[in-house]
């Protein structure tokens, strides 16, 4: 499955902080590609958690908050796979691909009410709840470019 790549040209700070109240000094694009990278301008901090937290967000937008209610996924969890530092006409990249998974959200609900009320139940079988869990996911692979030249 596929979803669609969120559309150019918004303030792509503004969104941050307008849907998820970070204020965040960045810049640029989504990072679908090096020519749409996400520019980090400044960051007092672990330079991967907020490459994390960014392809976190741009997950649960295009995974949840641009989709109409019925089609919607919830337990989203993003995951980094693989990282490569690209150095280009005097810029610094990481391109990090990370396994972005979740499900229906309707069906996410309906998991997690289930194991709050069969949690410690005697015949709650755990493992099969899990492996439904497992089932009912859906896992892709996510490739993120970040500018980080002004931070390295």
């Amino acid at each position: 499955m596929m979803f669609h790549e969120i559309r150019s040209g918004d303030n792509i700070k503004e969104v941050i902080k307008s849907a998820f109240d970070l204020d965040l000094d960045v810049s640029g694009e989504w990072g679908y590609d090096q020519n749409r990278a996400l520019i980090i301008h400044s960051f007092d901090g672990d330079i991967k958690q907020l490459e994390h937290t960014l392809a976190s967000i741009r997950a649960y937008i295009e995974m949840n908050m641009s989709l109409p209610e019925e089609r919607r996924y919830g337990g989203i969890n993003v995951n980094e796979i693989g990282r490569k530092t690209i150095r280009k006409n005097n810029k610094i990249y990481d391109k990090i691909i990370y396994e972005v998974s979740g499900m229906p959200e309707k069906r996410y609900a309906e998991f997690i009410e289930e194991y709050k009320k069969m949690y410690e139940l005697p015949d709650f079988d755990i493992e099969d709840h899990f492996r439904r869990r497992r089932e009912n996911t859906v896992i892709l692979n996510s490739v993120f470019w970040f500018d980080i030249s002004n931070i390295k």
